[in-house]
């Protein structure tokens, strides 16, 4: 990934689960087709229910998978480069499409009524039984409750908009304060945070390139900049810094069981595409940050946690690590797949984790395939070929 991609880009991917905070997936469609109108699907009354269903992005649509079975269950045409991301219940999940959020009754197989438009949708967050979307193109930031969107309704909503639309995320926390980023389009600089009643109680300009976040046990708000992660905890921000000068970590993956945060670990400013073999872990609780190796790169979209806190890595050789986010051991190795490496554009497919509960999805897009895997025995358990390769890989997620 070059410097001005950079800019809007990188994510993290990851990926959340049923116990843990995910990354979300990271925005900026501004790349993607802009003359492809997203085909409305009309609502079907024959589908018949998907059970914990997982989604896939391929080019030109979007697969429907049983979540045990992995069998497909359908097929959706829509033209673009979209992105998916679990929407916080048993049954939608946000497509990110050239006009905005769009809500994917993915149980049923169908498009509801919702929808966020503006350009560039970018990060998806889910915390504390609430859903927060950043539309880049605009800075607004829409907060609802995924149980507001049975029925397929559009869903009551919150709304804040960002002083200059920047490529930003936000997150809203159990007694109703915001933490949102600041930035424009050329800069990002912190963050702030607005109060139930959106009243601005606290403000941090000191993390650089801001990118990303994820939350600890106890709410802990980790958000990354170049040079380290910037915390927010009991009302106060507190910086964390790297031990390099030029260090990104913006890409994280939290769990409200760890207090340790996952993060990535860049460390050439210059560099095309960096393929980093380090992650960081960022103990929450010291406000210090330990750097593990583990010999292998791997993408933002390689980041996860465990239903136990476990911090999960797809590597490029294939191996799916299972770390232990207090030591930094890799407990376990589970081959999953061949080994890749990471494409040059950020919105080309390649190996890609998504967890939830005790399964997790690993895609292998090169040999069209989808694989399911125990994380506590670190069995396969099942695996399958699809029509086309997949780009990204995602699905439902109740509750958290």
């Amino acid at each position: 990934m070059n410097r001005s991609t950079r800019a809007r880009t990188l994510t993290g991917t990851a990926l959340a689960l049923a116990t843990a905070m995910a990354l979300t997936a990271c925005g900026g469609n501004d790349d993607a087709s802009s003359d492809a109108e997203p085909k409305k699907q009309t609502k079907s009354s024959e589908a018949a229910a998907v059970k914990n269903p997982v989604v896939a992005s391929y080019d030109g649509g979007l697969y429907v998978l049983d979540g045990e079975t992995l069998k497909l269950a359908k097929t959706i045409e829509l033209p673009g480069f979209n992105r998916v991301n679990p929407a916080g219940d048993e049954d939608h999940v946000v497509i990110s499409t050239d006009t905005g959020f769009r809500v994917f009754d993915a149980a049923r197989q169908e498009f509801t009524d919702a929808e966020f438009e503006g350009a560039k949708p970018g990060h998806v967050v889910r915390h504390g039984g609430k859903t927060v979307l950043f539309t880049d193109g605009t800075g607004e930031v829409n907060v609802f409750d995924p149980a507001d969107l049975a029925g397929g309704k559009q869903p009551k909503t919150r709304t804040y908009t960002s002083a200059e639309p920047h490529h930003g995320v936000a997150i809203e926390l159990a007694d109703g304060e915001l933490v949102t980023t600041l930035g424009t389009e050329e800069k990002r600089t912190g963050a702030l945070v607005l109060d139930k009643d959106d009243k601005e109680i606290a403000r941090a300009e000191n993390c650089p390139g801001v990118h990303g976040e994820a939350a600890a046990k106890g709410e802990v708000v980790g958000l990354g900049c170049e040079d380290g992660v910037l915390l927010y905890k009991d009302g106060k921000f507190t910086k964390v810094d790297a031990p390099d000068d030029y260090a990104r970590t913006g890409n994280q993956a939290g769990s409200d069981v760890s207090p340790i945060l996952l993060g990535d670990y860049k460390t050439d400013p210059e560099a095309e595409l960096e393929r980093p073999t380090r992650i960081s872990l960022i103990d929450t609780r010291t406000a210090k940050m330990k750097l593990v190796d583990l010999g292998t790169s791997y993408s933002f979209r390689s980041l996860a946690r465990g239903p136990h806190g476990e911090a999960l890595v797809l590597g490029t050789n294939g191996v799916l690590h299972v770390i232990d986010p207090e030591t930094g051991k890799v407990e376990r190795k589970i081959d999953a797949v061949g080994d890749w490496t990471e494409p040059l554009d950020w919105q080309q497919p390649r190996p890609t984790l998504f967890v939830r509960d005790h399964t997790a999805y690993v895609s292998d897009p090169g040999k069209r395939q989808l694989h399911s895997f125990d994380l506590d025995s670190g069995e396969k358990v099942t695996s399958v070929t699809l029509p086309k390769g997949t780009n990204e890989l995602s699905g439902t997620v109740a509750g958290h």
